[in-house]
């Protein structure tokens, strides 16, 4: 059996597609499965057992010797929630009682980190776990899972073997649910849709004109091959940075999203949200090199190539994954 956390979300959901497509059918979902938006995600799916995610250590500690893999990418992933004690909760003290388990059971396991915990950028995107301590994030989201990242490589009894999968800008089908948090290739999509129009961030950094933030945009479908890839690979632990290693700009994103949609361009600018102005990424881009000297030799697609599919094969038709 292979278990997946977060599982009714937009990663996990996807994750469970592609096992089920190399007959991985022996599928455990875990998740607060009382989110009914969240309920698509998993029709149609091949799955063994579904379980709540306040019943999973009960139900590992019956049933772990049938366990050969655990992906946890359950957590609490909007970037404004400021509870510290929710962040705790799900993203720090969840996920080492998920590690514990992985290593009192020998089960391997890939978690998810964020580069959100790159915060400003100021020390690069480099996947290097001899800085990961010096990382300052801009969120309580993204400090969760530096600490979680920086708790994981303290300890001294792990996983046979483990990977944190520090994930960039995702996109893709299945991330419908994720309202104000979904990516901004499904925002654009949507604005387009009703308005004719988008409307991008205004740049408050002297830096950067209107339109030209960048930011590392990785396909779900990429992410899921990586997955995969690790799930069989079982060698070289650590913590591992999850894009393409090539940023675009924001107007990359919206002219690729006109185009798909056959759409003449119509972009304005507004200013960019007083809440998370301050904290406001204006670059990222992930170093790859780790990831592809381990052996993952699969090419990336590009902006245009994820765009182009996720729009005219599920956002214009209204599919899931």
């Amino acid at each position: 059996m292979i278990v997946v956390t977060g599982a009714a979300g937009f990663i996990g959901s996807c994750l469970v597609t592609r096992l089920n497509a190399d007959n991985f059918n022996d599928i455990v979902v875990v998740d607060n499965f009382s989110i009914s938006k969240k309920e698509p995600n998993l029709q149609g799916k091949r799955i063994k057992e579904y379980v709540d995610r306040m019943d999973f250590f009960n139900w590992l500690d019956k049933n772990y010797e049938e366990v050969e893999f655990i992906f946890h990418l359950g957590a609490r992933t909007d970037t404004t929630e400021f509870n510290k004690e929710i962040l705790d909760s799900l993203n720090l003290d969840y996920s080492k009682k998920v590690w514990m388990a992985c290593c009192e059971y020998q089960i391997p396991l890939v978690y998810a980190s964020s580069a959100a915990t790159y915060g400003s950028g100021a020390l690069g995107y480099d996947d290097d776990e001899n800085i990961i301590h010096l990382l300052r994030p801009l969120n309580p989201y993204g400090d969760s899972k530096n600490e979680f990242d920086k708790w994981a490589l303290a300890q001294t009894a792990k996983p046979f073997f483990w990977a944190g999968l520090k994930f960039f800008n995702v996109y893709g089908p299945n991330e419908y649910h994720k309202s104000r948090m979904a990516s901004v290739v499904l925002h654009a999509y949507n604005q387009i849709t009703q308005n004719g129009s988008l409307e991008l961030f205004r740049s408050h950094n002297p830096d950067f004109a209107d339109g030209e933030q960048k930011r590392d945009f990785i396909y779900i479908k990429d992410v899921l091959e990586v997955c995969y890839f690790l799930m069989h690979h079982r060698q070289n632990s650590g913590i591992y940075n999850l894009g393409t290693g090539k940023a675009r700009t924001f107007l990359d994103l919206a002219f690729n999203t006109f185009t798909a949609m056959g759409k003449d361009i119509n972009i304005d600018f507004k200013d960019t949200p007083a809440d998370i102005r301050d904290n406001y990424q204006y670059f990222t881009e992930a170093n790859m090199q780790k990831l592809r000297s381990i052996g993952y030799t699969r090419p990336f697609h590009s902006l245009e190539e994820g765009i182009k599919e996720y729009v005219q094969e599920y956002l214009i038709p209204n599919k899931y994954f």
